[in-house]
């Protein structure tokens, strides 16, 4: 009880000096950098000393109205006795400084969305230690006006961009275009108008006292843990706003000390191709933030990758070659150690390698495919192992056109190949101009000199993004890989003019709204839309997708009614059709008129004269998903949505239906305000429209019947349908409906003198028909589980106009997630495991599925999986993301069972 006691309040972890108070294990209490530098700390590697306030502390702050738990004080400052102690400086010492950075780290990586200041304990007085102690003025000053430059912005809230024209009118004036270039007087006289404007914005001095600054950038810390982009971030990614972030204080180690200093980030095999070759960028005298910022375009890591890029400058095996030897030695040592690609960031001080982060990269999913692959057949990984470390959802960057190969390219500018894959849009200069064209379904390509965090949502709404600035590893390539957005970065020879809402590049002129095309696989910008071309799921993504369906037990199918679906469906590995929407062939406009003839009868032998015209149409539908499904289960949904859906409604579109198909202009409007309803949803439709008018439901049984009897005769795979009644509420219902569908089937098969196998159930859409499933299953031989309609039907909100309100439920922690997206497993889903065991106990063999949109959703398959369902259909584009989500789910089963 005792230890318990401890470990609660215990709120500060020290790393450094060959140990560390925690490990990697515990990246949910100390985050994912803090767990990581412990981790790296223990294994012997040469981290800077420093500590990590748990995100546990956080947790606190926001639940305690932003103060302080009371031992947090007394805690960091024996962290920060430490840290004095291993590197022999003090904090605050004017003769020989300890300086600091402030950095945070949730559990799951969210690079750049959250708060960092660098040189915190600068000062007036350390400044003229550090000068002193380094014996370079010029890199004190440097280091001082970064340090103010952050921290004002970080901190103090002002807007960064009024120092960088302070920096640049100062540039102007001598005529120098790099900061390399600017001397220790230059640096000074920057210094001291970046404090005159700070002074003139808050009505106070820039802070001196180097401890309140440090309160004052850990505070900042964890209120960066709430600000507009990171909250925007976790949505996107499924980040719980509980977990917090942790706060990692840890002596500054400085690349930018002249030219024996270095900054760089590296990847241990490339996060885009998945290729196993040191992949990464690097500066020489310059900070991390230049880097990852695109402030300055990098150099390469290795002589191979310069001499690719065709880049003069030297790399870091050139420059550092001693260094780089070591560097080599420590990420083999990780990517071993953590069997994983890994992210690193590190620093050089005159000639001495320090490592600053390393984590598990964000990679592309081709990248993520190929990294598991390799790591499995390397026998780093188990193949279980593989199948768990690829993000479902992510391939669905693979399952989309690239541009052709064979299609000219009138390319515009070239950059960096960033993040893979190609986009066509019209060109936008804002992030909000992203988000509010993106909003209006307009395809758009954001265009910026560099994105900065506050660009994430504008980089959501884009197709793809063009920065003129930055690396391989700058915020732009980050976050689009993550997204699976194609991105170009540090595409130099592009200009921007925002004021014009234009760029120059290679004597051209593009302006907003005009089209472009870009490759982020090769880094080309294109004028123009380019013709795409499909991919191919081969090689990787073949062998990890046959891993998977090695362990998973639900079955996938897909959504569709259309042949191309059909054929696109098997492709991507479907085992059959969940759900075939029957209204969708309705509207074909070969057979929309003999539908509104249908509706518009005034008695049952004028609708069964108009539903034979019908017939042949619906059958030839069926023997063609049929043959496509070559023997797999077919489940085909009878008419579900009301009649009105099918006629016109304004006088306009009356006339003009009237005009073109020869029916009466005011009997179809009169028809049309007859079957007006306040709410269709709750109407007359689904299995309804079959009890009201049994003889719609007749043909469409007999159409499939018929159907499946020609498929036999043509000497194919005899098909599987599973002839499927929506909007099913009573056991009454199911027996009337049963008994027409085996009626029909009966005489369908006696006049063919064909046998079929089929079978007959009913969609779950309705709370009564989850908590009545023992009744229906007394007639019903599967179940599937219409998850779109139970939600609605469950919350009592409409699917169509919930956009209005849900983001507000979301955002103030209501929801956690959108119930149209993501099941919401305690309400609709315990109405699933209920019908689910109520079914079973009637009809022991009653099949399980569900076909909602859900049934793509990898966290809803993993409930599938845990409630026992049979399979799980989808749209077929996502038919792969079910595959591998299954899999997951299994094997999560399995290792809870052990």
């Amino acid at each position: 009880m005792v230890a318990d006691t401890m470990v609660k309040t215990r709120w500060v972890y020290a790393f450094g000096g060959g140990g560390a108070d925690g490990d990697a294990s515990m990246k949910n209490l100390l985050g994912g950098k803090g767990a990581n530098l412990a981790e790296m700390s223990a294994l012997g590697l040469p981290v800077p000393p420093g500590f990590t306030i748990t995100t546990e502390c956080c947790t606190h702050y926001y639940a305690r109205g932003s103060t302080y738990p009371a031992e947090l004080k007394d805690q960091v400052a024996a962290g920060l006795a430490r840290v004095e102690e291993l590197t022999g400086k003090t904090f605050g010492d004017p003769a020989n400084p300890l300086l600091v950075s402030v950095r945070s780290g949730a559990r799951a990586s969210m690079p750049g969305m959250m708060d960092t200041v660098l040189n915190l304990g600068l000062n007036d007085q350390t400044v003229e230690g550090l000068a002193r102690l380094s014996g370079d003025r010029r890199f004190a000053f440097d280091s001082y006006r970064r340090f103010i430059q952050m921290y004002s912005n970080v901190v103090l809230g002002l807007d960064h961009h009024m120092f960088e024209e302070i920096l640049d009118e100062h540039k102007d004036r001598l005529d120098i275009h790099v900061d390399t270039g600017l001397s220790a007087d230059d640096w000074e006289a920057v210094v001291a108008a970046y404090k005159d404007a700070v002074a003139a914005e808050i009505r106070k001095p820039f802070p001196q006292d180097a401890h309140d600054q440090l309160w004052g950038a850990i505070g900042a810390v964890f209120a960066s843990w709430m600000n507009d982009r990171a909250k925007f971030y976790r949505r996107m990614h499924d980040i719980p706003e509980s977990w917090g972030t942790a706060v990692n204080v840890q002596s500054m180690v400085f690349g930018n000390m002249g030219d024996t200093s270095a900054t760089g980030v590296a990847f241990t095999r490339n996060p885009s191709t998945g290729e196993n070759r040191l992949y990464g960028e690097f500066l020489i005298n310059a900070q991390g933030e230049d880097v990852v910022a695109g402030i300055r375009t990098p150099q390469a890591l290795t002589k191979a990758a310069r001499e690719e890029m065709g880049d003069r400058q030297p790399s870091m095996e050139e420059a550092l070659p001693e260094v780089f030897v070591q560097f080599k030695a420590v990420v083999e040592k990780l990517e071993t150690h953590y069997r994983d690609m890994q992210d690193i960031e590190f620093t050089v001080e005159q000639g001495r390698l320090y490592m600053l982060q390393t984590r598990n990269g964000k990679r592309t999913a081709k990248a993520a495919l190929k990294v598991a692959v390799d790591l499995a057949s390397e026998g780093l990984i188990t193949q279980g192992e593989a199948v768990m470390r690829v993000e479902p959802a992510s391939l669905d960057q693979l399952l989309h056109p690239t541009i052709d190969p064979a299609s000219p390219r009138d390319v515009v500018a070239v950059g960096l190949p960033a993040s893979p894959g190609a986009a066509t849009g019209k060109v936008v200069f804002t992030a909000e101009e992203a988000e509010r064209l993106g909003g209006a379904g307009e395809a758009v390509i954001l265009v910026r000199e560099e994105t900065s965090p506050e660009d994430i949502r504008g980089m959501d709404a884009a197709r793809g993004v063009v920065t003129a600035r930055g690396g391989m590893t700058s915020h732009a390539a980050v976050v689009a890989r993550g997204m699976g957005r194609p991105c170009v970065s540090g595409a130099g020879e592009i200009h921007i003019d925002g004021k014009a809402q234009e760029f120059h590049a290679r004597g051209k002129t593009i302006r907003a709204g005009e089209v472009v095309t870009i490759d982020g696989s090769t880094g080309e910008v294109l004028i123009g839309a380019v013709k795409m071309i499909e991919p191919e799921l081969s090689g990787d993504f073949a062998t990890l997708m046959g891993w998977a369906d090695a362990v998973r037990r639900l079955k996938v199918r897909a959504n569709a009614e259309t042949a191309i679906d059909a054929k696109t469906a098997r492709q991507f590995g479907a085992e059959g059709i969940g759900l075939c929407r029957t209204e969708h062939m309705f509207f074909d406009p070969d057979r929309i008129a003999a539908v509104r003839e249908m509706i518009l009868a005034d008695d049952e032998a004028g609708r069964r004269a108009a539903l034979a015209k019908i017939l042949p149409m619906q059958r030839q539908d069926f023997v063609e998903l049929f043959g496509i499904m070559e023997g797999l289960p077919v489940t085909i949904r009878l008419l579900d949505p009301p009649l009105h859906e099918f006629l016109p409604h304004t006088e306009e579109d009356v006339a003009a239906v009237a005009a073109a198909t020869g029916l009466d202009a005011a009997k179809l409007l009169r028809r049309a305000q007859e079957l007006h309803e306040v709410n269709p949803m709750l109407g007359h439709r689904g299995c309804r429209l079959g009890v009201s008018y049994p003889e719609i439901y007749e043909m469409q049984v007999r159409a499939i019947i018929e159907a499946a009897c020609e498929i036999v005769a043509q000497g194919k795979p005899a098909p599987i349908p599973e002839i499927m009644h929506p909007l099913v509420a009573k056991g009454e219902e199911m027996k009337f409906l049963r008994e027409l569908t085996d009626r029909t089937a009966k005489a369908v098969v006696a006049e063919k003198g064909c046998a079929i196998d089929y079978k007959v159930g009913t969609m779950i859409e309705l709370p009564r028909a989850a908590i009545r499933a023992g009744d229906l299953a007394e007639n019903a031989e599967f179940f599937s589980f219409g998850t779109n309609d139970l939600t609605q039907t469950t919350f009592g909100i409409s699917r169509d106009d919930s956009g209005r309100f849900l983001n507000a439920y979301i955002e103030k922690g209501i929801f956690e997630k959108d119930p149209f997206v993501s099941l919401d497993q305690d309400g609709v889903g315990d109405l699933v495991r209920l019908a689910a065991e109520r079914g079973r106990a009637v009809r022991p063999d009653v099949k399980l599925g569900i076909c909602g949109e859900h049934g793509g959703d990898p966290a809803s398959i993993q409930f599938c999986e845990t409630v026992g369902l049979d399979y799980v259909s989808c749209s077929a584009y996502r038919v792969p993301i079910a595959r591998l989500a299954a899999a997951q789910a299994a094997i999560g089963e399995r290792e809870k069972d052990r």
